[in-house]
């Protein structure tokens, strides 16, 4: 059965992947604040939920004819090994930078050099780390057809780095889904989304209002 944004977005919330404090906001690494904090490793334990993903995800890779399924290190490589299995095609999965050592590898597995390529990732933000993979299957003579990701936060700087790339990307549940869900819920009142929508349209400002970087 087809997955839908709105019940990923549901399960994202259940399971806790997905946060949200609008009042009360998280500190990311970087030091920003932000009203939301993902963590998609939370749905790997569900194994139902998984499969509807993975099968969600090779849907939607199958109609892109790829030849190659690659996973970005870590959070990707688990929901792309699902992806590349249910469609019976060769895995990679791809490093940020190149390994120290060794052979110094950035593109683990089969190398991309001639193939079409899907690349699986779990979150995108602002599309830095997704993008940094995508270089390098290009520069092993890669075709990338399609960045798909679980979820996104819609930043605009994010869609802004997809499209100076020249890098379709694909998301089974959007920010925008997500705050509809949690105002369905009650997860949210109508102030908590009108902030997450707020934070969406210009993190940096209200990283700031909040007393972030």
């Amino acid at each position: 059965m087809t997955l839908t944004a709105a019940e990923l977005a549901g399960g994202l919330l259940e399971k806790g992947a997905v946060r949200l404090a609008p009042t009360e906001p998280f500190t990311w690494s970087s030091g920003m604040k932000a009203p939301i904090y993902c963590d998609n490793r939370q749905l790997l334990g569900d194994a139902g939920l998984r499969a509807r993903i993975a099968d969600a995800l090779a849907e939607g890779a199958k109609v892109l004819s790829p030849t190659l399924i690659a996973g970005t290190s870590t959070a990707g490589i688990p929901w792309g090994a699902l992806v590349a299995d249910r469609l019976a095609l060769p895995f990679a999965y791809v490093r940020p930078e190149p390994k120290k050592h060794g052979m110094g590898r950035q593109v683990e597995g089969p190398t991309a050099k001639g193939h079409r390529v899907v690349l699986i990732e779990d979150l995108i933000s602002t599309g830095g780390s997704s993008l940094k993979c995508v270089e390098a299957l290009r520069a092993e003579g890669g075709e990338v057809a399609a960045v798909m990701a679980l979820f996104s936060y819609g930043l605009p700087s994010g869609v802004a780095a997809f499209g100076a790339a020249k890098c379709p990307l694909q998301v089974l549940a959007t920010f925008e889904t997500m705050v509809a869900e949690a105002r369905g819920r009650g997860t949210v009142d109508a102030a908590g989304a009108d902030s997450l929508k707020a934070w969406q349209a210009d993190a940096g400002s209200w990283s700031r209002s909040h007393g972030g970087a």
